[in-house]
């Protein structure tokens, strides 16, 4: 998906944002690369791997994934992408996962199956509409740009941008980010979430509607 091109454009280009959006502040981002991965010998594929530039830190590697589409079984395969990645790099000691979503109603109710890992300290599902960005808030609130409704987008674009000319002192970052923030501006993702909202209503209202009918006995 296009939004996932830009988050990792992003990352790529400003790691900071990342480790702002987890909300860890303490770490040198220029001891990380982000790569994306093949694993030997299948159709799998990371995306997204923050791996440590230098192999004998203690520093742990992050598996990033940016989800925005609906996938009953996306624990499943994420999981099964990383256990296999362990499997075939075997120097690999601390990981974590992080899972974008843009909103909690996106995440997948399948989940027993790794229910321990998921309510550990080692995975951490991120919903960007829940951010707060009262810290780094220019950050956090760049990527939040990406899930702002399309009548109030063009507006808070123009606030981040002024916010950039004002706070970054080195000009080509603020190219950078300026340019970065007209990019999520043109992306065709806002009415792509406005028909998610309205299906996910529909879908809560038919289950509202089934679950009467099933209740309902004859007299």
């Amino acid at each position: 998906m296009q939004t996932d091109k830009i988050f990792y454009s992003l990352f790529q280009s400003f790691p900071s944002i990342f480790f702002a959006i987890i909300g860890d502040n303490t770490i040198n981002v220029n001891a990380y690369q982000f790569v994306s991965v093949e694993l030997k010998e299948t159709a799998f594929r990371i995306d997204g791997v923050f791996m440590p530039t230098t192999e004998t830190t203690n520093q742990p590697l992050y598996f990033v994934e940016v989800q925005f589409q609906l996938d009953p079984t996306f624990y499943r395969r994420f999981f099964a992408e990383i256990f296999l990645y362990l499997r075939q790099n075997e120097s690999v000691n601390f990981w974590r996962a992080v899972v974008i979503y843009p909103q909690r109603s996106l995440d997948p109710s399948d989940q027993l199956p790794y229910q321990s890992l998921l309510n550990s300290s080692q995975v951490q599902r991120i919903y960007l509409d829940e951010l707060d960005t009262t810290e780094n808030s220019l950050q956090v609130a760049i990527v939040k740009l990406i899930i702002e409704r399309e009548e109030t987008a063009v507006d808070k674009g123009r606030e981040l941008i002024l916010q950039a000319r004002q706070q970054l002192a080195d000009e080509a970052t603020r190219k950078q980010i300026v340019e970065l923030i007209e990019t999520i501006l043109l992306l065709p993702v806002r009415p792509f979430f406005r028909e998610l909202e309205e299906m996910l209503l529909r879908s809560k209202r038919l289950t509202t509607k089934l679950s009467v009918n099933s209740s309902w006995e004859p007299k």
